[in-house]
């Protein structure tokens, strides 16, 4: 496992940048991952993931805050220990409708932010990785981040005065693309295309080098990241 790349604190918090992170009930959360870790350690994974995801968001320069759409009494209160601040998914709709009310629920307190809906199961998540998303993405209206396996999305962006629009589940990079949002195709961004569905997904996470929540449940003899 990765140790370099430690987390630093956020030297910027008022950047531009409010992100959204979406999570379902931990219950029912991360279902296929069940498959190879088990039933009992898969809600505390799916609550790890979001908890490194969030940690590395929030330190990373250029984001201004983090939003967590979730009905999850646990994660929110665990999220917002960590800085975020959590909203309720009224919507109740699935997840590009909880991302698009997160987004409705950012601008409803700034009008003109910029805002992005990121995953919340990136536990390899480097800030300067997605700081690089970020800077990269600034210069158009809408711009996304493919997943490692080039077929579902990690991050969506929409710029002040644009809408997020979000297209995700199955093959979300091609509906990106076809709603004219530009792809991030940078290179050296593994950590923010490294989502966790399965246990192949884990296990390439873990070679990247995970965040200290994902670490102590999945890798206990392992070294973190220091989120």
């Amino acid at each position: 496992m990765r140790t370099e790349g430690e987390i630093a604190t956020n030297t910027d918090p008022t950047g531009p940048w409010s992100l959204v992170v979406p999570l379902k009930p931990l219950a029912r959360a991360k279902s296929r991952l069940g498959r190879a870790v088990g039933g009992d350690l898969r809600p505390r994974l799916a609550l790890a993931f979001a908890q490194d995801t969030v940690s590395a968001a929030l330190a990373c320069r250029g984001v201004a805050d983090v939003v967590v759409v979730t009905d999850d009494p646990v994660a929110g209160a665990a999220l917002a220990a960590l800085g975020a601040r959590v909203v309720a998914d009224t919507p109740a709709a699935g997840l590009n409708a909880a991302l698009a009310h997160g987004a409705r629920s950012v601008r409803a307190r700034d009008g003109g932010a910029a805002v992005a809906a990121l995953n919340a199961d990136l536990p390899a998540l480097r800030p300067d990785e997605l700081a690089r998303v970020l800077e990269f993405c600034a210069a158009f209206p809408r711009a996304f981040v493919a997943d490692a396996q080039g077929i579902g999305t990690t991050f969506l962006s929409a710029a002040p005065g644009a809408e997020l629009r979000p297209a995700f589940g199955g093959a979300s990079r091609a509906r990106h693309l076809a709603s004219g949002a530009v792809e991030a195709a940078l290179p050296g961004l593994d950590s923010v295309r490294r989502d966790v569905d399965t246990g192949g997904d884990l296990a390439a996470a873990l070679a990247l080098g995970v965040g200290r929540f994902t670490a102590g449940i999945a890798a206990p003899a392992a070294p973190a990241v220091d989120r």
